[in-house]
């Protein structure tokens, strides 16, 4: 009996594919073209067979929290370090000390490397280093985009752009004169004037 092409994506090396893809940021579309499938039979997959289901829901959450956390972080704004550095000469006893460093990692990283092979590495290391002259901390200010589309997201009732106005049909107006009699408004109107 022929085994059926779901069986190959329930394989540990299948779901982790699947998670791969997921992560990635792959639709359920672009995953079913992947595994050489119809967005319906992978629908139907997922129903069927909840390891599927699990593995592409768990791995899609996870790049949907990395989203969110990089989108709050971009609205709040945020600070970063930033380092300079001088490329200078080593004195020779650093420069042996370390070369003897390299060596023992590139000889332990490499067993079956020629007297060829180690002599070249030799060759190729550097006799200069990287020095950290400065840190400079530097500020991001907060996106206001990022911002607006949080919040219109999180709160839509209170930041959408449609507000929405109801109307009665009453036309009321306010007038702090009208209880004044007309010599009392006449009277109001010559000290103003004068």
């Amino acid at each position: 009996m022929a085994k059926g092409k779901y069986q190959e994506w329930l394989t540990e090396e299948g779901l982790l594919q699947l998670g791969a893809w997921a992560r990635d940021g792959l639709t359920d579309e672009q995953i079913a073209n992947n595994i050489g499938v119809s967005r319906s039979t992978l629908d139907v997959w997922k129903k069927k067979y909840p390891d599927i289901s699990d593995t592409l829901k768990k791995n899609k959450d996870v790049v949907d929290i990395e989203v969110e956390n990089k989108l709050f972080k971009r609205a709040m704004g945020y600070s970063y370090t930033e380092d300079e550095y001088m490329v200078v000469e080593m004195e020779d006893e650093e420069y042996f000390d370390e070369l003897e460093k390299h060596m023992k990692i590139f000889q332990y990283d490499n067993p079956e490397a020629t007297d060829q092979d180690i002599a070249k590495e030799r060759l190729t290391f550097s006799k200069y280093k990287k020095v950290l002259t400065k840190q400079k901390t530097k500020e991001v200010v907060p996106d206001t985009t990022a911002q607006i589309f949080w919040l219109k997201n999180r709160k839509p009732y209170e930041w959408r752009d449609k507000q929405v106005l109801e109307h009665d049909g009453s036309l009321g107006i306010h007038n702090p004169l009208s209880n004044l009699t007309e010599d009392e408004l006449r009277r109001l109107a010559n000290e103003t004037d004068g």
